[in-house]
């Protein structure tokens, strides 16, 4: 008995000890916390009447504010008043405007029309793509940048205003009246019934009612005969956590919980289950993916992995496992704040390491052996620490540097590219399908031609090692005695334009096909012609074909049994001597 009050006595001893302590750390932090906004506030009164110029308020306090907030992670962000639009036409994925995609043209000196949307007013009144604009009203556009030019056609809807523009092809100038309507851009750009009963889906955004969008394309294929999917969440950043929970219970059971929301104030923290009866839980699905893959959309892949309900395929997605609250501030303004993880149905959090402001909000995939394991529902092992690992790994053909610095815009540029999609697009009222139209060899070879006369020039990677090469071989006193090697190597890297863009020819007409199609047939075009270049498409066609394959990659993988190796009975073996099977 005297031992057991013994124990009570310092089990007493230690919670109290540790409240106090808690007590105390939490008196330090308040103090601390009431210290610095003291100091804050005096600061910017000695300034304010001190300092030799007048102060901006908003702009010296909103720094502040901002730094404050730099110091956290890249999602926590104040919009004052006159930025609040912007954040809810984040969330939402509505604006009011004329719905085509600008970009300025450094030939030009102008900003230009670059894609018309698809059944909005820029495309219904017949703007082009390469419209110069001149005027918004009785406003000049000319020599104005993207931004400004941009908060200009933007407005409330129902609004009417006259758009001048220069149209290249013709050179003439054209007035167009157009009225700025709430504009909002498909959640799903795109769907279709492919080749042997396989349906593709992409899903650009997580917007508000994104769900019932592909609830309704899945029906139609399915109605059409789909018996496998591709679900395409490659680029898509995310967006409502509770638009992500309804697309996966399309195709799991009622009553799953997939997503836990964990933070500090524990009354905020949430559980989120799949509420109503699927649609389809056996058909075969594969989900596409990216390192541009993040948030819902990486709810939506892990849950469709952690379930075992899908295949996951590309590479790793972005690990963005964080969740914002938009909270009303004094004035109109809004703090977009970061208030909790998420984890998924296996206990895992994709949330990478590190994620903080202090790294440039830089983002890293630790190695696997500073990750924890978690399960499917099959067993198979996940793990957490940054992104959705895919179950198949396929990377994307990377973008040779001729290509990007013929498709970029900037000061040094020539716009040969551009100029060139334009004089194609004059010459070509129509082009064939979408989905099977390629660039032909001939109008290669005319754009080629276009390219060698433009004056077009760019930095080749390997001239700029081997410059860095011989840096360091001078520095360390090589130079000399490989002086013939390096003269060598130096005539062998010549530059050749024709031999660039000949070597680099299927990327080129890849690239300069798929800007056409978008051009005549818009986003949903695009998707439709990339398919047939799409390398991750085809190896997911290839395992929606292969019902063995797809099964096999949703079941644990089978560690093989160590073989234990018998003597002979006619060998002796003693203990120096024995050695372990590997």
């Amino acid at each position: 008995m005297r031992k057991l009050f013994l124990a009570f006595g310092l089990w007493v001893l230690a919670f109290g000890g540790a409240v106090m302590a808690q007590s105390t750390a939490g008196k330090d932090h308040n103090f601390k916390v009431a210290k610095n906004l003291e100091t804050f506030s005096a600061i910017y009164k000695y300034l304010d009447m001190m300092y030799v110029d007048t102060l901006n308020s908003d702009e010296v306090i909103g720094n502040g504010i901002n730094y404050m907030l730099h110091s956290l992670d890249p999602y926590t962000v104040y919009y004052p008043e006159e930025k609040v639009k912007d954040l809810d036409m984040m969330i939402s994925g509505k604006y009011a405007g004329i719905g085509a995609l600008i970009r300025y043209n450094f030939a030009q000196k102008n900003a230009v029309i670059d894609e018309p949307y698809a059944n909005m007013p820029a495309a219904e009144v017949g703007l082009k793509k390469g419209d110069v604009i001149l005027s918004i009203g009785d406003s000049s556009m000319v020599g104005k940048d993207v931004s400004y030019v941009s908060s200009h056609l933007r407005g409330d809807a129902g609004t009417t205003f006259i758009l001048t523009v220069r149209r290249p092809s013709t050179d003439k100038k054209m007035k167009f009246k157009i009225t700025r309507r709430a504009i909002q851009l498909p959640a799903v750009p795109y769907y279709g019934l492919q080749d042997g009963g396989i349906g593709y889906l992409n899903l650009n955004s997580f917007t508000t009612g994104c769900a019932k969008d592909v609830r309704r394309a899945f029906l139609d294929m399915k109605k059409q005969g789909m018996t496998s999917l591709v679900f395409d969440l490659r680029n898509n950043g995310g967006g409502s956590l509770q638009e992500a929970v309804n697309i996966v219970n399309m195709f799991v059971p009622k009553g799953l919980t997939l997503v836990k929301t964990v933070g500090k104030m524990e009354r905020a923290n949430k559980d989120y289950k799949t509420t109503v009866e699927p649609i389809d839980t056996l058909m075969p699905i594969v989900v596409l993916v990216n390192d541009e893959t993040a948030s819902a959309s990486e709810i939506t892949s892990g849950s469709l992995q952690d379930l075992d309900r899908a295949v996951v395929l590309g590479t790793r997605t972005y690990g963005k496992g964080l969740v914002q609250v938009s909270m009303d501030l004094p004035y109109n303004a809004n703090l977009k704040l970061t208030t909790s993880k998420y984890y998924i149905p296996s206990g895992r959090c994709i949330q990478t390491i590190k994620y903080k402001h202090a790294n440039g909000g830089y983002t890293e995939h630790v190695p696997d052996s500073l990750t924890s394991v978690f399960h499917t529902a099959n067993g198979r092992e996940v793990r957490d620490g940054g992104g959705i690992k895919p179950d198949v790994e396929v990377r994307p053909d990377s973008l040779p540097n001729i290509a990007f610095y013929l498709a970029s815009s900037g000061r040094d540029s020539t716009e040969v590219m551009w100029n060139w999609e334009l004089q194609y697009l004059k010459k070509h009222p129509t082009i064939g399908p979408a989905k099977t139209f390629v660039l032909s060899d001939a109008d290669f070879e005319d754009f080629k031609q276009a390219v060698l006369k433009s004056g077009f020039k760019y930095d080749r990677e390997s001239r700029k090692y081997l410059e860095n090469l011989v840096k360091l071989a001078k520095f360390e006193g090589y130079y000399d005695e490989a002086k013939p090697e390096f003269d060598a190597l130096e005539k062998k890297l010549n530059h050749n334009l024709a031999k660039d863009l000949d070597y680099n020819k299927s990327v080129l007409k890849k690239l300069l096909t798929n800007d056409l199609v978008t051009a005549y047939y818009y986003q949903k075009g695009s998707l439709e012609n990339s398919l047939q270049f799409d390398k991750q498409w085809k190896r997911a066609v290839e395992i929606l074909q292969n019902p063995a394959e797809y099964k096999k990659l949703l079941q644990p993988v089978v560690s093989q049994p160590m073989v234990k190796i018998e003597p002979a009975s006619n060998v002796s073996v003693d203990n120096k001597s024995k050695t372990k099977a590997k």
